[in-house]
């Protein structure tokens, strides 16, 4: 095959897992059912970095992690591919990298090691038990941008841009545009718009990840990407390599079309490691002198990373252990009361272990109320989901959150079983409640208690308001034996503001230390 196919193959390789990646990222929210087809964390399944730091940290291993172990045997034997070939991040630098016409100054030399640093401290920090690879894992990444901000602000766009037209009522074009709008709403646009915490700041990191590729071209794969520093160190022995014939006259040529730090003018210098397999520097060079094939030449150029950087990196990344769990709220009994997990979710500690940050659960809630932490867990629970009732209560019906977990985070529970979790635990502020504070009529949180047997049950009263008459009312109480937790009546409230009836963590099925029941032993 020529250079030119090859450059062409691997294009159409990047543009069709493009392609795939944002298919099974539309598909990756209700259809109307509870059950979804193939969710994009089939991309997760397959990232080796994510199964390795989550064995590490929580000692479990979940879903289809044998994939993961295909794409590491398949890199052992080709080098990078799927940082040249597959990767969706990577195809989006490359995009972005080509707006830049004129080519940047080569980086200065041993910026490459960068990442393998990176890869060193994550993986400390994972075998001192704290999950930080979602942060900085190229998938993980990739999916929570587009989850939490690139696709919520293209919905807002097209729906202000839809509803634009509408109000214009152009004849044929706004009915030509409502037609077009209905087909984007049955394919491409969510059912509803999504709202989430930290969308603009979400966003605008991951802007200034392909930002960086004006600087230099493909910046965040170079230095920084953990996964491409794993997959280099398993592709530094790849059957397929790169060979240099006699022909080479060292134009240089090679250099300045090399997507990474590969060294390809040097004949006894490439490295393996960080080649991608673009097939640039085939491709552009005069005198066709380079050329990939299998076991063609002997890779010589080292991965020298210093062992005292590497003890460095790996005393960094365990010293950060300690440094993010000084907070009190790791202290038993003083977890943020607001921090109410997803139900399924493993017990706490566990839960951070495993969970990688990679946003699915929040894109597939049908109700909004997943969102991304901030600092209620900590700064190691930083970007994982906690619920929000006043935004959006659990869904009595719904299990699609442990659906697309993918590494067991949040487990996928049965309905029946589901149904019987209790998330934490309802309260009603008497000051603030209409029937009690305001002898005002109000049963809104009683209707929509989803469970079987209401959890909030009403006390009929009579009271006397400010003019001294008589008022029959029903007051409501919470039954806590009953009550899941799932915040319907936090979300429905009628009271403006901070709500009358509010759910709170306390009493949650996945912690002996949060209960508020006595239990007989």
């Amino acid at each position: 095959m020529s250079e030119l196919t090859l450059t062409r193959a691997r294009r159409i390789s990047q543009g069709l897992f493009l392609a795939l990646f944002l298919f099974l990222f539309i598909q990756t929210e209700s259809k109307g059912t509870d059950e979804l087809g193939w969710p994009v964390k089939i991309f997760l399944d397959f990232d080796p970095l994510i199964v390795l730091t989550t064995f590490l940290a929580s000692h479990t291993v979940e879903g289809l992690f044998w994939l993961s172990l295909i794409l590491a045997g398949l890199t052992v034997l080709l080098g990078r591919f799927f940082c040249g070939w597959v990767c969706p991040l990577g195809t989006l630098n490359n995009l972005a990298g080509s707006l830049r016409k004129k080519r940047p100054k080569p980086p200065g030399p041993g910026w490459f090691r960068l990442k393998y640093y990176v890869l060193v401290f994550v993986l400390a920090s994972s075998l001192f038990g704290v999950q930080l690879a979602g942060v900085l894992d190229p998938l993980s990444l990739t999916i929570r941008s587009f989850s939490l901000a690139i696709y919520p602000a293209l919905s807002y766009a097209a729906t202000s841009l839809f509803d634009g037209i509408y109000r214009l009522n152009l004849p044929l074009v706004t009915p030509a545009s409502e037609a077009v709008y209905d087909v984007l709403k049955k394919t491409l646009l969510p059912f509803q718009q999504p709202w989430f915490a930290q969308g603009t700041f979400i966003g605008l990191l991951f802007l200034a990840v392909l930002g960086l590729n004006l600087v230099q071209r493909r910046f965040w794969c170079r230095f920084i990407c953990p996964l491409g520093a794993l997959l280099g160190l398993l592709s530094r022995h790849s059957i397929l390599r790169r060979s240099v014939s006699e022909d080479c006259d060292s134009c240089g040529a090679c250099v300045a079309a090399c997507q990474a730090d590969a060294v390809p003018a040097g004949k006894e210098k490439w490295r393996a490691s960080e080649c991608l397999v673009c097939n640039n520097c085939d491709d552009v060079c005069p005198k066709n002198a380079v050329s990939f094939g299998l076991l063609k030449g002997r890779p010589t150029g080292g991965l020298d990373l210093g062992r005292r950087n590497v003890v460095a990196s790996f005393l960094s990344g365990a010293f950060a252990v300690p440094l993010l769990r000084i907070s009190p709220l790791a202290r038993p009994r003083m977890s943020d009361a607001k921090l109410i997990r997803p139900p399924g979710a493993l017990e706490e500690k566990k839960f951070l272990q495993s969970c990688v940050r990679c946003g699915e659960c929040m894109k597939v809630c049908i109700t909004g109320g997943l969102q991304p932490t901030l600092l209620e867990a900590g700064l190691e629970g930083l970007w994982t989901p906690v619920l929000v009732p006043r935004i959006g209560f659990c869904e009595f019906r719904c299990t699609l959150c442990g659906q697309v977990c993918p590494t067991g985070a949040i487990k996928r529970l049965p309905l029946e079983e589901k149904q019987e979790v209790r998330l934490g635990h309802a309260a009603i502020d008497k000051g603030r409640c209409l029937p009690f504070a305001h002898a005002t009529p109000c049963i809104v949180c009683e209707e929509t208690c989803p469970t079987p047997k209401k959890a909030i049950w009403l006390e009929e009263v009579t009271v006397r308001d400010r003019e001294g008459k008589t008022v029959r009312l029903q007051q409501p109480h919470v039954d806590l034996s009953m009550c899941i937790g799932c915040g319907a009546c936090e979300k429905h409230c009628p009271v403006v503001g901070q709500p009358a009836i509010y759910v709170t963590s306390a009493g949650e099925s996945r912690s002996e230390e949060h209960q508020i029941l006595l239990r007989a032993t």
